[in-house]
């Protein structure tokens, strides 16, 4: 097919945090330096900020380093961390941890409570000024190769093909975007990260990746309960103790607060739906009070990489390089990788500058070696070595005892002791699943639609948009997996574990069961592309411009 071409220095598949530092990072070098540099930023969200989830407490190390000025120049970083709460929740109580028994890095003192979305937005506004080029609506569907195999960019996806792959009227091809250097900056379980990690091998080396999935809502609440700036973390109630997960409540804003719910992804119980957990969370005696009478104005979920250095991959390839959550830059603890995948995109962008204006002599294959080198010497690298066994340990010890090892290890490491040993994950998400039969059933009360909700009704708050006559962007290698498999082996898990209600079993008229993909609800959270347990669900990118487009997320 024939496609048109654009040519750039540096081409960023992403603009969320990462992607955005980076690009403005490279804008910034090239005039300090005086020189001419063209760097391109896609987005497959209808705009920047649109598919953005995220707690969010931020801590500024890195926007600091990179745009000093940022409050004189308006960031939107208006809601400083005042207060610190930890609690043990259990099925009618919720105990607060004395903050002086907390390990100093959990402490949020200097921390913002933002929307991550619009600080992108803001961001994305500062790399325009600087000249970086941002075209949202496009998704990246493949690498590029040159005749070395070297990456050389990407094609973007085709528009306007009807459900069958053929094209219509309003077909329009994608565009093969050239690149001397490409920075992946997709977010968790991206697309693109995962076909550059078979094609160069870059996991081989390293520990299955491990992820979690966070459900976030924002509520306005009455004016008299709402605390600016107080932060509250909780682990216990309503998972049970072999689950990893926890919980989060975020004041912040004109009234608003983020209430969110985590669940990591190596859990065994098939029954188990991050989703209704994460209303029961909300009925709990010491939360209900705080949302009664409130409303409820946003939803969404997204995974979350939480394997740590032990699960990075090789972080560079011919012709680029992995940046942010494409390659795993969360402080699990901390619950923050925000700052992380900043610094990783400046690093990143640093080390391709270089790279193109090097003497000849001094290039080695297209490979950006000064930037794994630069993060194992950076900031990232400490505070991520600092917490790489807590992980580990609550896969294998459970919320409970893994949480108080964890905690036990940050406290001797404020002290300036190394513990001498890397724990490494077993296994991946979607291996550790167990067969329904051996499990406890779950069973989830009828939602009141007050202040618990089903999940069609929480999608209708997260603006999804999907032409429902394009392909289907959620492939089965396997048609016939899903009820020969699934189903009667784990009670067709991919009815609980999405939180869109996009998977449902149905029976046709003579009574056989089939999986019906409902594509039209995907929020692209691509927690089904991680736990799905035979890992016969491929999520791949949907036409630019579709899926979510989250406000205040």
């Amino acid at each position: 097919m024939q496609r048109d071409v654009m040519n750039y220095d540096i081409l960023i598949v992403g603009a969320g945090p990462a992607g955005l530092a980076a690009a403005i990072r490279l804008k910034q070098l090239a005039h300090e330096s005086g020189r001419e540099l063209s760097v391109c930023v896609l987005e497959k969200g209808a705009e920047v900020g649109a598919h953005i989830v995220s707690g969010a407490v931020m801590d500024p190390i890195a926007l600091n380093e990179l745009i000093p000025d940022w409050r004189e120049k308006g960031a939107p970083l208006n809601t400083p961390v005042k207060k610190d709460e930890f609690l043990l929740m259990g099925s009618k109580k919720a105990v607060p941890v004395p903050h002086w028994l907390m390990p100093p890095l959990m402490n949020n003192a200097g921390n913002y409570i933002v929307s991550l979305g619009e600080v992108c937005r803001w961001l994305a506004g500062e790399a325009e000024n600087l000249g970086v080029e941002i075209y949202a609506g496009f998704s990246a569907q493949e690498p590029l190769y040159d005749e070395r195999q070297q990456v050389k960019g990407v094609i973007t996806g085709d528009m306007g093909r009807d459900s069958q792959g053929q094209p219509t009227a309003q077909f329009a091809p994608g565009i093969e975007i050239h690149a001397k250097y490409t920075l992946i900056a997709e977010g968790a379980r991206g697309s693109l990260t995962r076909k550059l990690e078979r094609q160069f091998g870059l996991r081989n080396q390293s520990s299955p990746q491990k992820y979690g999935m966070g459900l976030k809502e924002i509520w306005r609440i009455p004016a008299a309960r709402h605390q600016p700036g107080l932060v509250q973390h909780s682990i216990g109630w309503p998972l049970a103790s072999g689950t990893g997960g926890g919980a989060f409540i975020y004041h912040h804003g004109e009234q608003l607060v983020s209430v969110g719910f985590v669940v990591h992804l190596d859990y065994a119980n098939p029954h188990l739906s991050p989703f209704d957990e994460f209303q029961r969370f909300k009925t709990h005696p010491a939360i209900r009070p705080l949302l009664e009478g409130g409303e409820r104005l946003s939803y969404g979920a997204r995974a979350i990489t939480e394997g740590g250095l032990q699960s990075w991959p090789e972080l560079i390839f011919p012709g680029g390089a992995l940046i942010g959550c494409s390659a795993g830059m969360v402080n699990v603890p901390r619950i923050k990788g925000t700052h992380n995948a900043m610094k990783s995109g400046m690093l990143a962008a640093e080390a391709a500058f270089d790279a193109i204006f090097a003497e000849p002599s001094q290039q080695n294959d297209r490979l950006l070696t000064a930037y794994p080198r630069a993060l194992r010497s950076s900031w990232i690298w400490r505070d991520l070595d600092t917490v790489r066994n807590i992980k580990p340990l609550v896969s294998r010890f459970g919320n409970w005892a893994g949480t108080l090892f964890g905690g036990m290890e940050m406290w001797l490491a404020a002290f300036g002791l190394r513990m001498p040993w890397t724990l490494r994950h077993g296994k991946a998400d979607h291996e550790c699943i167990g067969a329904a039969s051996s499990m406890p059933g779950i069973h989830y009360p009828k939602p009141d639609g007050v202040l618990t909700f089903d999940r069609l009704s929480s999608i209708s708050l997260s603006n999804i948009a999907h032409d429902a006559n394009q392909p289907c962007h959620l492939q089965l290698l396997d048609d016939g997996t899903p009820t020969r498999i699934n189903l009667p082996l784990y009670d067709a898990p991919e009815q609980r574990y999405c939180p869109a209600g996009v998977y449902e079993i149905v029976k046709d008229r003579e009574g056989a069961a089939h999986l019906q993909i409902n594509a039209q609800n995907c929020i692209h959270c691509k927690t089904c592309d991680i736990k799905d347990p035979t890992q016969n669900i491929v999520w791949t990118p949907p036409e630019g411009g579709s899926g979510p487009t989250y406000s205040g997320m």
